[in-house]
Protein backbone atom coordinates (compact mmCIF):
# COMPACT_ATOMS: atom_id res chain seq x y z
CA UNK A 1 0.00 0.00 0.00
CA UNK A 2 2.45 2.20 0.63
CA UNK A 3 4.01 2.16 -2.65
CA UNK A 4 0.95 3.14 -4.16
CA UNK A 5 0.58 6.30 -1.50
CA UNK A 6 4.42 7.88 -1.55
CA UNK A 7 5.35 9.97 -3.95
CA UNK A 8 8.57 9.44 -6.11
CA UNK A 9 11.03 11.17 -5.72
CA UNK A 10 13.41 12.46 -8.50
CA UNK A 11 15.67 9.40 -7.72
CA UNK A 12 13.01 6.81 -8.56
CA UNK A 13 12.38 8.51 -12.19
CA UNK A 14 15.84 8.11 -12.67
CA UNK A 15 16.83 4.46 -11.85
CA UNK A 16 13.69 3.62 -14.13
CA UNK A 17 16.15 4.54 -17.30
CA UNK A 18 19.24 3.15 -15.49
CA UNK A 19 19.45 1.60 -12.46
CA UNK A 20 22.93 2.58 -11.74
CA UNK A 21 22.52 6.23 -11.70
CA UNK A 22 20.62 5.71 -7.86
CA UNK A 23 22.97 6.57 -5.16
CA UNK A 24 20.91 5.30 -1.89
CA UNK A 25 21.48 1.44 -3.62
CA UNK A 26 24.41 0.67 -4.90
CA UNK A 27 24.02 -1.72 -8.22
CA UNK A 28 26.75 -2.31 -11.34
CA UNK A 29 26.23 -3.64 -14.89
CA UNK A 30 28.47 -6.42 -16.14
CA UNK A 31 30.34 -5.01 -19.16
CA UNK A 32 32.71 -7.64 -19.74
CA UNK A 33 33.83 -11.13 -19.26
CA UNK A 34 37.47 -12.78 -19.48
CA UNK A 35 38.06 -16.71 -19.59
CA UNK A 36 41.16 -17.28 -17.77
CA UNK A 37 41.41 -20.23 -17.39
CA UNK A 38 38.61 -23.37 -18.00
CA UNK A 39 37.26 -22.65 -14.14
CA UNK A 40 37.85 -19.49 -13.80
CA UNK A 41 36.52 -16.46 -15.28
CA UNK A 42 37.54 -12.61 -14.72
CA UNK A 43 33.59 -10.55 -15.03
CA UNK A 44 34.34 -6.70 -14.89
CA UNK A 45 31.35 -4.68 -13.93
CA UNK A 46 30.59 -1.05 -13.98
CA UNK A 47 29.76 0.57 -10.65
CA UNK A 48 26.70 2.29 -9.51
CA UNK A 49 27.67 6.12 -8.61
CA UNK A 50 27.34 5.51 -5.35
CA UNK A 51 30.96 3.27 -5.45
CA UNK A 52 33.50 4.57 -3.06
CA UNK A 53 36.50 2.27 -5.14
CA UNK A 54 38.92 -0.12 -3.19
CA UNK A 55 41.71 -0.52 -1.89
CA UNK A 56 44.07 -3.26 -3.26
CA UNK A 57 43.46 -6.59 -1.70
CA UNK A 58 39.71 -5.34 -0.71
CA UNK A 59 36.84 -7.74 -1.84
CA UNK A 60 33.20 -6.87 -3.02
CA UNK A 61 29.32 -8.56 -2.47
CA UNK A 62 27.71 -9.15 -5.33
CA UNK A 63 23.92 -10.17 -5.14
CA UNK A 64 22.37 -12.02 -8.49
CA UNK A 65 19.43 -13.25 -9.21
CA UNK A 66 19.51 -17.32 -10.20
CA UNK A 67 16.45 -19.25 -11.24
CA UNK A 68 14.21 -16.20 -9.74
CA UNK A 69 16.28 -16.32 -6.06
CA UNK A 70 18.96 -13.56 -4.88
CA UNK A 71 22.21 -15.01 -3.63
CA UNK A 72 25.36 -12.82 -2.61
CA UNK A 73 28.82 -14.38 -2.43
CA UNK A 74 31.78 -11.93 -1.70
CA UNK A 75 34.75 -12.00 -4.21
CA UNK A 76 38.02 -10.70 -4.24
CA UNK A 77 38.67 -7.31 -6.41
CA UNK A 78 41.63 -8.29 -8.87
CA UNK A 79 41.58 -4.86 -10.74
CA UNK A 80 43.61 -2.03 -10.14
CA UNK A 81 42.81 0.68 -7.53
CA UNK A 82 42.63 3.08 -10.35
CA UNK A 83 40.98 1.26 -12.55
CA UNK A 84 36.97 2.82 -13.64
CA UNK A 85 35.67 -0.37 -13.89
CA UNK A 86 36.02 -2.87 -11.32
CA UNK A 87 36.80 -6.45 -12.32
CA UNK A 88 36.63 -9.76 -9.91
CA UNK A 89 37.98 -12.87 -10.85
CA UNK A 90 35.89 -15.86 -9.82
CA UNK A 91 36.93 -19.86 -10.09
CA UNK A 92 33.89 -22.29 -10.56
CA UNK A 93 33.19 -23.93 -7.15
CA UNK A 94 31.77 -27.59 -7.36
CA UNK A 95 28.10 -26.72 -6.35
CA UNK A 96 28.55 -23.31 -5.96
CA UNK A 97 25.25 -21.36 -7.64
CA UNK A 98 27.30 -17.97 -7.47
CA UNK A 99 30.17 -19.17 -8.97
CA UNK A 100 29.02 -21.29 -11.56
CA UNK A 101 26.82 -18.82 -12.69
CA UNK A 102 29.01 -15.82 -12.93
CA UNK A 103 31.87 -18.45 -15.01
CA UNK A 104 29.51 -19.89 -17.82
CA UNK A 105 26.22 -18.01 -18.15
CA UNK A 106 25.97 -14.43 -16.75
CA UNK A 107 25.29 -11.98 -19.36
CA UNK A 108 26.81 -8.69 -20.31
CA UNK A 109 24.80 -6.45 -19.64
CA UNK A 110 23.35 -8.12 -16.16
CA UNK A 111 22.81 -5.50 -13.85
CA UNK A 112 23.58 -6.99 -9.90
CA UNK A 113 23.61 -5.66 -6.11
CA UNK A 114 27.18 -4.57 -5.22
CA UNK A 115 28.46 -3.79 -1.34
CA UNK A 116 31.03 -1.22 -1.38
CA UNK A 117 34.31 -3.15 -0.85
CA UNK A 118 35.92 -4.11 2.26
CA UNK A 119 38.78 -6.23 4.08
CA UNK A 120 42.09 -5.01 5.79
CA UNK A 121 44.03 -7.64 3.43
CA UNK A 122 45.91 -4.53 2.19
CA UNK A 123 49.31 -3.04 1.72
CA UNK A 124 50.24 -0.72 4.29
CA UNK A 125 51.40 2.69 3.32
CA UNK A 126 54.59 3.29 3.40
CA UNK A 127 55.25 0.31 1.50
CA UNK A 128 57.91 -2.45 3.14
CA UNK A 129 61.22 -2.39 1.96
CA UNK A 130 60.94 -5.82 0.65
CA UNK A 131 57.54 -8.07 0.26
CA UNK A 132 57.13 -11.51 -0.15
CA UNK A 133 53.47 -12.31 -1.58
CA UNK A 134 52.17 -15.92 -1.27
CA UNK A 135 49.37 -16.91 -3.16
CA UNK A 136 48.06 -20.89 -4.48
CA UNK A 137 44.66 -21.26 -6.58
CA UNK A 138 42.45 -18.29 -7.04
CA UNK A 139 44.52 -16.80 -3.83
CA UNK A 140 46.25 -14.83 -6.67
CA UNK A 141 43.67 -12.68 -7.21
CA UNK A 142 43.51 -10.01 -4.59
CA UNK A 143 47.74 -9.96 -4.76
CA UNK A 144 47.09 -9.45 -8.75
CA UNK A 145 45.15 -6.38 -7.75
CA UNK A 146 47.78 -5.23 -5.17
CA UNK A 147 50.70 -6.23 -8.46
CA UNK A 148 48.19 -4.49 -11.23
CA UNK A 149 48.09 -1.13 -8.85
CA UNK A 150 52.22 -1.14 -8.07
CA UNK A 151 52.90 -1.40 -11.64
CA UNK A 152 50.38 1.33 -12.42
CA UNK A 153 52.05 3.77 -10.10
CA UNK A 154 54.91 6.29 -10.65
CA UNK A 155 56.64 5.00 -8.54
CA UNK A 156 59.00 2.08 -9.05
CA UNK A 157 58.01 -1.51 -8.32
CA UNK A 158 59.04 -2.43 -4.68
CA UNK A 159 61.45 -5.40 -4.48
CA UNK A 160 58.92 -8.29 -4.59
CA UNK A 161 58.66 -11.89 -4.81
CA UNK A 162 56.25 -14.04 -5.89
CA UNK A 163 55.46 -17.61 -5.40
CA UNK A 164 52.30 -18.64 -6.90
CA UNK A 165 50.97 -22.01 -6.80
CA UNK A 166 48.50 -23.66 -8.84
CA UNK A 167 47.92 -27.32 -9.84
CA UNK A 168 48.88 -27.62 -13.51
CA UNK A 169 50.34 -24.64 -15.85
CA UNK A 170 46.73 -24.62 -17.74
CA UNK A 171 45.22 -24.16 -13.68
CA UNK A 172 46.98 -21.02 -13.60
CA UNK A 173 45.56 -17.86 -13.67
CA UNK A 174 47.02 -14.57 -14.76
CA UNK A 175 50.23 -16.92 -15.62
CA UNK A 176 50.94 -14.55 -18.90
CA UNK A 177 50.36 -11.54 -17.57
CA UNK A 178 52.37 -12.16 -14.24
CA UNK A 179 55.55 -13.32 -16.88
CA UNK A 180 54.75 -10.31 -18.59
CA UNK A 181 55.12 -7.78 -14.84
CA UNK A 182 58.34 -9.41 -14.13
CA UNK A 183 59.53 -8.97 -17.66
CA UNK A 184 58.93 -5.26 -17.17
CA UNK A 185 59.73 -4.91 -13.78
CA UNK A 186 63.43 -6.33 -12.67
CA UNK A 187 62.48 -6.18 -8.76
CA UNK A 188 59.65 -8.16 -9.35
CA UNK A 189 60.62 -12.07 -9.44
CA UNK A 190 57.58 -14.23 -10.07
CA UNK A 191 57.96 -17.99 -9.37
CA UNK A 192 54.89 -20.82 -10.56
CA UNK A 193 54.87 -23.97 -8.90
CA UNK A 194 52.70 -26.51 -10.12
CA UNK A 195 51.26 -28.83 -7.27
CA UNK A 196 50.88 -31.46 -9.66
CA UNK A 197 54.13 -31.83 -10.34
CA UNK A 198 56.73 -30.26 -7.64
CA UNK A 199 53.78 -30.93 -4.55
CA UNK A 200 52.08 -28.27 -2.82
CA UNK A 201 54.17 -25.22 -1.30
CA UNK A 202 54.88 -25.36 2.51
CA UNK A 203 57.33 -23.47 4.50
CA UNK A 204 60.68 -25.49 3.84
CA UNK A 205 60.10 -25.25 0.29
CA UNK A 206 59.67 -21.72 0.36
CA UNK A 207 62.48 -21.01 2.57
CA UNK A 208 64.43 -22.98 0.14
CA UNK A 209 62.91 -20.80 -3.10
CA UNK A 210 63.23 -17.09 -0.69
CA UNK A 211 66.54 -17.25 0.67
CA UNK A 212 65.82 -13.83 2.44
CA UNK A 213 62.22 -14.99 3.59
CA UNK A 214 63.11 -13.81 7.12
CA UNK A 215 64.09 -10.16 5.82
CA UNK A 216 60.29 -9.93 3.77
CA UNK A 217 56.82 -9.01 5.00
CA UNK A 218 54.82 -11.46 4.14
CA UNK A 219 51.22 -11.49 2.60
CA UNK A 220 49.40 -14.94 1.55
CA UNK A 221 46.16 -15.98 0.07
CA UNK A 222 45.21 -19.37 -0.16
CA UNK A 223 43.90 -22.91 0.88
CA UNK A 224 43.75 -22.80 4.63
CA UNK A 225 46.36 -25.71 5.02
CA UNK A 226 48.69 -23.96 3.65
CA UNK A 227 48.03 -20.51 5.80
CA UNK A 228 48.08 -23.03 8.69
CA UNK A 229 51.29 -23.93 8.20
CA UNK A 230 52.86 -20.54 7.58
CA UNK A 231 51.21 -18.80 10.57
CA UNK A 232 52.19 -21.76 12.40
CA UNK A 233 56.18 -21.78 11.46
CA UNK A 234 56.27 -17.71 11.09
CA UNK A 235 55.76 -14.73 12.79
CA UNK A 236 53.42 -11.91 11.31
CA UNK A 237 51.96 -13.34 8.05
CA UNK A 238 49.25 -11.33 6.94
CA UNK A 239 46.68 -13.72 5.38
CA UNK A 240 43.40 -14.02 4.01
CA UNK A 241 41.29 -16.64 3.73
CA UNK A 242 38.77 -17.49 1.11
CA UNK A 243 36.79 -20.77 3.22
CA UNK A 244 34.36 -20.07 6.24
CA UNK A 245 35.48 -21.65 9.47
CA UNK A 246 35.04 -25.43 10.34
CA UNK A 247 31.42 -25.93 11.91
CA UNK A 248 31.65 -27.59 14.82
CA UNK A 249 28.46 -27.97 15.83
CA UNK A 250 25.44 -29.09 12.88
CA UNK A 251 22.98 -26.94 15.40
CA UNK A 252 19.25 -27.57 15.99
CA UNK A 253 17.59 -25.87 13.63
CA UNK A 254 14.26 -24.43 13.97
CA UNK A 255 11.66 -21.77 12.72
CA UNK A 256 12.81 -17.86 12.73
CA UNK A 257 10.51 -15.40 11.67
CA UNK A 258 12.82 -13.09 9.54
CA UNK A 259 11.29 -9.77 9.18
CA UNK A 260 7.85 -10.69 7.90
CA UNK A 261 8.07 -14.10 7.04
CA UNK A 262 9.03 -17.46 8.46
CA UNK A 263 11.62 -19.66 7.89
CA UNK A 264 12.56 -23.07 8.49
CA UNK A 265 16.65 -23.03 9.08
CA UNK A 266 17.76 -27.24 8.96
CA UNK A 267 20.17 -27.99 11.39
CA UNK A 268 23.96 -26.85 10.26
CA UNK A 269 22.63 -24.28 8.18
CA UNK A 270 22.94 -20.79 9.01
CA UNK A 271 20.49 -18.36 9.17
CA UNK A 272 22.13 -16.37 6.10
CA UNK A 273 21.96 -19.62 4.41
CA UNK A 274 18.30 -19.94 5.21
CA UNK A 275 17.28 -16.73 4.16
CA UNK A 276 18.63 -16.60 1.10
CA UNK A 277 17.36 -20.41 -0.19
CA UNK A 278 13.70 -18.81 1.08
CA UNK A 279 14.43 -15.86 -1.26
CA UNK A 280 14.77 -13.39 1.15
CA UNK A 281 17.39 -10.23 0.39
CA UNK A 282 20.45 -10.35 3.05
CA UNK A 283 22.88 -8.45 4.37
CA UNK A 284 26.05 -10.17 4.20
CA UNK A 285 29.95 -9.72 3.32
CA UNK A 286 32.66 -11.80 3.83
CA UNK A 287 30.28 -15.20 5.13
CA UNK A 288 33.25 -16.09 7.39
CA UNK A 289 32.29 -14.61 10.56
CA UNK A 290 35.19 -11.97 9.85
CA UNK A 291 33.49 -8.57 8.36
CA UNK A 292 30.41 -7.90 10.63
CA UNK A 293 28.58 -7.11 7.32
CA UNK A 294 25.37 -9.71 8.04
CA UNK A 295 24.75 -8.76 11.77
CA UNK A 296 20.92 -8.20 12.07
CA UNK A 297 19.10 -7.52 15.47
CA UNK A 298 17.69 -10.59 17.81
CA UNK A 299 14.22 -9.81 18.66
CA UNK A 300 13.26 -13.29 20.63
CA UNK A 301 14.85 -16.39 21.16
CA UNK A 302 18.60 -17.80 21.10
CA UNK A 303 20.96 -18.88 18.45
CA UNK A 304 23.56 -21.14 17.84
CA UNK A 305 27.02 -20.46 16.43
CA UNK A 306 28.26 -22.87 14.32
CA UNK A 307 32.05 -22.71 15.21
CA UNK A 308 31.69 -23.69 18.41
CA UNK A 309 27.85 -25.42 19.02
CA UNK A 310 27.26 -22.83 21.82
CA UNK A 311 23.41 -21.31 22.54
CA UNK A 312 23.78 -17.70 22.95
CA UNK A 313 21.89 -14.53 22.48
CA UNK A 314 19.32 -11.86 24.65
CA UNK A 315 16.48 -9.83 22.91
CA UNK A 316 18.71 -6.75 21.18
CA UNK A 317 21.38 -8.90 20.53
CA UNK A 318 23.27 -8.32 16.80
CA UNK A 319 23.47 -11.81 15.56
CA UNK A 320 25.87 -12.66 12.72
CA UNK A 321 23.66 -14.56 10.55
CA UNK A 322 26.60 -16.50 8.40
CA UNK A 323 28.17 -18.20 11.07
CA UNK A 324 24.44 -18.83 13.57
CA UNK A 325 21.96 -21.66 12.88
CA UNK A 326 18.79 -21.63 14.92
CA UNK A 327 18.03 -23.03 18.22
CA UNK A 328 15.05 -23.78 18.26
CA UNK A 329 11.85 -20.84 17.63
CA UNK A 330 13.17 -17.12 17.04
CA UNK A 331 12.74 -13.73 15.62
CA UNK A 332 14.92 -11.76 14.09
CA UNK A 333 14.27 -8.43 12.32
CA UNK A 334 15.37 -7.89 8.71
CA UNK A 335 15.31 -4.52 7.33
Amino acid sequence: MSALTTPLLPEDFLTLFDPLWSTTSLRGRVVARRRETDRAVSVTIEPGRAWAGHRAGQYVGIGIDVDGVRYRRSYSLSSPETAEHLTVTVQEVPGGVVSTELVRNVPIGTVVELEQAAGGFTLPDPLPGRLLFVTAGSGITPVMSMLRTLAAAAAPMPDIVLVHSARTPQDTIFAAELAGLAARHPSLRVVQRHSGVTGRLDPASLDAAVPDRAARTVYACGPDGLLDALTDAWDDVVVERFTPPARESEGTGGTVELGDSTVEVQPGQSLLEAGESAGKIMPSGCRMGICFGCVLPLREGRVRDLRTGQAHGEPGDLVQTCINSACGPASIDLP
